[in-house]
């Protein structure tokens, strides 16, 4: 009963998936000022940070995983190596700008 309880207490400190990460609301009022080329190179930024993080984020989730196999520690989440929150901030800022360039009838990219 006793390693049920760890072994739960240590999986649920383990780094997400990427994938499994939902995107923090953001104001889509916040890109309301822009045209469509600055929303345009919003969502460049943004996509290109969210492609960066995602790939950090699962080299965290690998880390923990072997962690958590050699030692019974998912190091990555405690070295600060788990990005869930920046993931989460740039999935909602695409999801923004997304909404803000359909609101802005601007062409697809």
């Amino acid at each position: 009963m006793k390693t049920k309880i760890i072994a739960a207490a240590v999986v649920s400190g383990c780094a997400k998936n990427p994938d499994a990460i939902t995107a923090i609301s953001m104001p889509v009022n916040a890109y309301s000022g822009l045209t469509c080329n600055q929303l345009q190179d919003e969502h460049r930024k943004s996509s290109q940070a969210l492609t960066a993080v995602e790939a950090q984020q699962r080299s965290a989730v690998t880390g923990d995983a072997v962690g958590v196999f050699l030692i019974g520690v998912p190091m990555s989440s405690l070295t600060g190596a788990d990005k869930e929150g920046l993931v989460a901030q740039h999935k909602g800022e695409v999801i923004a700008i997304n909404s803000a360039l359909r609101n802005g009838k601007c062409a697809a990219q």
